[in-house]
């Protein structure tokens, strides 16, 4: 509640990865590092192209992580500085692989940023080809911010567990990967869309929910194996939520979220979780909701490499 709606998510990777929130200098130094780094070797940018046009993003994504690693001089080093190094890479070029391998299976030519957008910023730029608008970047550091790191969650495990082999940081974030591909994962925020792209308004939505429960169908965007009593993130999404609906003209959605939560706290005692905004929040971006789980990654890789440099740095086998 006080990082996400207040600072860049370039903060965000600083303080996962050092412990600390930076300066300011420290905090522009890693926008201009991250932005140096952005782009992919040769190689990696030619394999994009031979994957077939209508191949998941996420195994696009999962493949060119991999592919990335053979092409890092420092991937076999374990040392924590080392490991910083190569997080910052990540962290910089999983966003490039996300927006160049979108347009590339569109028959679009990725586009080069420029170097003093921040990381928000450039991922909405290389993602339309259009300089984002101030708000817009913000709303994805907020997005961004929200989703970089969440304890054991099950792509956070994997990665520990590979890494814990004394397996290279690529090969623990490819794991990751893989992971959070799941619909009981990082795929539950593209299943909360397709749900909302069928409810065209509040009343409509406790018919549809309701008929659901009665058919024990599951109901994605609610309950979590963390937050019992409520996930913490959600009033800051649902305020972005609400946020971006006055200025693009789609407020029926966060007002549909918001019934869908009503009904079913009330029909079954669950809460809803982040996906459950997050959905709407990423259509009203711009973003094509194929798309919605590689952003999560684009995010959550931080939160990724500072538990596998953990991991190596006090390694026990799990």
């Amino acid at each position: 509640h006080e990082l996400a709606p207040n600072v860049p998510f370039e903060d965000i990777g600083w303080l996962l990865l050092n412990g600390d929130l930076p300066t300011p200098e420290q905090s522009e130094s890693l926008r201009a590092r991250l932005a140096a780094e952005h782009a992919l070797p040769d190689r990696v940018l030619e394999a994009l192209r031979l994957f077939p046009a209508d191949a998941a993003p996420n195994d696009v994504l999962r493949t060119g992580v991999s592919m990335l690693g053979a092409f890092d001089p420092d991937l076999n080093d374990h040392s924590h500085a080392a490991n910083l190094e190569k997080s910052l890479r990540l962290v910089a070029r999983v966003s490039t692989l996300v927006t160049s391998g979108w347009r590339i299976a569109r028959g679009a030519a990725p586009v080069t940023p420029d170097g003093r957008m921040t990381h928000s910023a450039r991922f909405l730029y290389c993602l339309t080809g259009r300089q984002p608008e101030n708000w817009q970047a913000h709303a994805m550091d907020v997005v961004f911010a929200l989703y970089a790191e969440h304890d054991f969650n099950a792509s956070t495990f994997a990665a520990r567990v590979t890494a814990s082999t004394m397996a290279d940081i690529y090969a623990a974030i490819t794991s990751a990967l893989g992971t959070l591909k799941g619909p009981l994962h990082g795929g539950a925020n593209e299943q909360a869309m397709a749900m909302l792209r069928q409810i065209p308004d509040p009343d409509a939505g406790e018919v549809w929910i309701k008929e659901r429960l009665a058919r024990k169908e599951k109901v994605m965007g609610f309950g979590h194996r963390v937050y019992k009593s409520g996930d913490s993130r959600v009033p800051v999404m649902r305020a972005l939520a609400r946020d971006l609906g006055r200025r693009t003209g789609h407020e029926m959605w966060a007002e549909v979220c918001e019934r869908l939560e009503e009904v079913m706290r009330r029909e079954k005692g669950l809460i809803a979780n982040v996906d459950l905004y997050a959905a709407p929040v990423l259509q009203m971006l711009g973003i094509p909701w194929q798309l919605n789980t590689p952003v999560f990654a684009c995010s959550r890789v931080a939160g990724w490499c500072a538990h596998v440099i953990e991991q190596h740095d006090h390694n026990r086998l799990i």
